[in-house]
């Protein structure tokens, strides 16, 4: 495998090569994780109001390339399609854009309260920044320009927020789901309450699928998928996932913190506050592989543009609240070297 060396980095698990730590992580909990879609570089949003950027070389040797700040928390990171800009927003209510090229940071967008979301869409008249905030809000921005060329009023405070074009997806508070269709983004192309019965936690897009739709994760340990078109309404369903059953009669719930499509097989991954990540076929509605790394909660995860790397943090995601954020917690990112066999697709069942 090119990304993982045949070095010492062999387990004694079956020999399989051990998930890679990068260097020098943020020094507070990691709320998000994007990789570019052009190299392998990975950003780093953190509570220490730094975003990282780092390089994935040979070997899984990761080497720190840059850091920018914000006044508060970072809360969410993603780039440009062509890979030069990264995007963040954070708990001082401002959107930044980092350009890869010149090293220079600039605030591109505000809102009223903590901007929870970044993304950016790549249209066909050219790409927008869209922020979701606590204040209610999704702006979608022209960088051209220091105004957003529209406001759209969210029913509640946005939670997560995913983008695969032509589609764009909104998880607010008191479940609701909304999607707009980026030819007419100012009108919600369909709204929806989440059919899990708690707070969600994570919206994410379906990539490398013939029908779009979206997965949804929440607190209470379940996921479920959502197909955009009513015609395919029949192919909903959720599922529990996070959860330990090990003593009879008792069953410890844990928040799915994250979902990340692969980018080539269209299975996906799901890591929660039990410090385990697994990898899912939606199509077959079974689990590939589960894996339990994590002395803590897995806070954000992402593929990188081909499927064949997988990070993941582990950090601290505030499922407990305040009071759960005692000294100690660890901060890491880590890389695992995805194989066929984890994240491909199973045959059809006939």
């Amino acid at each position: 495998m090119a990304f993982f060396s045949s070095n010492s980095n062999a387990a004694a698990n079956n020999g399989a090569p051990k998930d890679i730590e990068v260097a020098d992580p943020p020094s507070d909990s990691i709320s998000s994780l994007a990789f570019s879609n052009q190299a392998d570089f990975i950003a780093a949003g953190s509570w220490d109001n730094n975003v990282r950027v780092y390089e994935v070389g040979p070997g899984g040797k990761t080497q720190g390339k840059a850091m920018y700040s914000h006044q508060g928390p970072v809360l969410s990171v993603c780039w440009s399609q062509d890979g030069s800009k990264i995007f963040s927003g954070g708990a001082d209510n401002a959107a930044r854009m980092f350009d890869t090229g010149s090293g220079q940071p600039q605030q591109v967008a505000q809102h009223d309260a903590p901007v929870k979301a970044v993304r950016w869409v790549d249209t066909p008249q050219g790409g927008i920044l869209a922020t979701g905030s606590w204040d209610k809000t999704l702006k979608y921005w022209d960088l051209r320009t220091s105004n957003p060329i529209a406001t759209v009023q969210l029913p509640e405070r946005c939670y997560s927020m995913d983008v695969h074009y032509p589609f764009l997806v909104v998880g607010t508070a008191e479940r609701h789901i909304q999607v707009f269709e980026m030819s007419n983004p100012t009108t919600v192309f369909k709204s929806v309450t989440s059919p899990l019965a708690q707070q969600t936690r994570v919206v994410s897009c379906f990539k490398a699928s013939a029908k779009p739709g979206f997965a949804a994760g929440s607190v209470e340990g379940r996921a479920a998928f959502q197909y955009f078109e009513e015609k395919d309404a029949g192919s909903n369903f959720s599922f529990r996932c996070h959860r330990n059953n090990d003593k009879p009669n008792e069953t410890h719930v844990f928040a799915v913190n994250d979902i990340s499509f692969h980018p080539v097989h269209g299975t996906f991954s799901t890591c929660g506050s039990d410090g385990t990540f697994c990898f899912w076929d939606k199509d077959a509605r079974s689990r590939l592989k589960a894996f339990n790394p994590a002395p803590g909660p897995i806070s954000s995860s992402a593929f990188n543009r081909d499927g064949s790397i997988f990070a993941y943090s582990v950090a601290y995601d505030w499922s407990k609240g305040h009071s759960g954020m005692t000294p100690g917690h660890p901060n890491k990112i880590m890389l695992h070297a995805c194989t066929d066999e984890e994240v491909k697709k199973r045959p059809a069942k006939r």
